[in-house]
């Protein structure tokens, strides 16, 4: 009976540590894939961000200096600081224009809504490099843009969008703006279906209006949707290089250059890799940082 009873807790025992690897034995394909294709570069990135490299010959040991460099050059502080602009265009402009657009098209129950909202979502789907070629024909100075100025009797504000110092970068951040609306409107229009309507009528009984419903009810039913819209947006913005290689080229003058444009210039144009890698190694420590931070507030209770 004794031996009977070892047997048992034995085969019990490596039945609960076979149960304990299963998982693990599960996950391992996709983890060995995240870490070949994702954490095995960030790795070798952040290497040659410690070393004076042309891509080609041999590599000199250089610590820390890539990084210094980053904050000393003008060319790469202005980058960054485009890049947070463009985070406006891309995420907060869009997602106060979605937050109007969601509310009144639930609300009104609008015919033909998943029409509009493949419509919307239209720009989400196009490449971007057909993007930036559409949109650079419309600011060019004989483009649509500056015809209909024209012809409606504004022609004094017609101008080189794309060649302005003071106006490309946020023309170029309004592209930015008509691709992530649609992204942010569905997201959105997604959470609002779902708020139960008892909600509303409740709140109508107290004599709460349109607004007061819109913060009391709508806005904190959306989080969850508002923290995902932000997340994917400003990923977006901070790393976005088709549409400025495309439109701008981080001209005229640096009025554009963005991190990921002197990532591809510093490398493929001047040779500068380990300078190149650090930018990047930056970049990605910023993206994990303003993410980080928008996912801590919108899990907040």
């Amino acid at each position: 009976m004794a031996d009977s009873t070892t047997t048992i807790g034995r085969s019990a025992s490596r039945l609960s540590a076979r149960s304990a690897w299963a998982p693990w034995a599960y996950l391992a394909p996709a983890i060995l894939l995240y870490g070949a294709f994702l954490l095995f570069p960030l790795a070798r990135a952040a290497q040659f961000s410690l070393f004076e490299w042309d891509g080609l010959g041999a590599s000199t040991f250089v610590g820390l200096d890539n990084y210094v460099e980053i904050i000393y050059d003008e060319r790469l502080r202005e980058a960054f600081w485009h890049a947070l602009v463009l985070v406006f265009f891309y995420a907060v402009l869009p997602l106060a224009i979605g937050l109007l657009l969601a509310s009144l098209l639930t609300r009104a129950q609008v015919r033909g809504l998943g029409f509009f909202r493949s419509v919307i979502f239209l720009p989400q789907v196009i490449a971007m490099v057909v993007v930036a070629v559409t949109w650079r024909q419309i600011y060019a100075p004989d483009g649509p843009l500056n015809g209909i100025l024209r012809m409606i009797g504004l022609g004094t504000l017609a101008r080189p969008w794309l060649g302005d110092y003071t106006f490309t970068l946020p023309a170029v951040g309004l592209i930015g703006t008509w691709v992530c609306t649609g992204l942010v409107t569905v997201l959105l229009m997604a959470g609002m279906s779902r708020v139960p309507r008892e909600l509303y009528e409740a709140a109508r009984l107290d004599g709460s209006g349109p607004v007061r419903e819109f913060f009391a009810i709508t806005l904190p039913m959306v989080r969850g949707e508002i923290t995902v819209a932000l997340t994917l947006t400003i990923v977006a913005a901070l790393k976005t290089f088709d549409l400025v290689y495309v439109t701008t080229s981080g001209g005229p003058g640096t009025s554009t250059t963005v991190p990921s444009y002197e990532i591809y210039r510093r490398a493929f144009e001047l040779g500068e890799v380990g300078v190149a890698t650090a930018v990047g190694v930056v970049l990605t420590l910023i993206v994990f940082a303003i993410n980080g931070v928008v996912n801590m507030i919108g899990d907040r209770k």
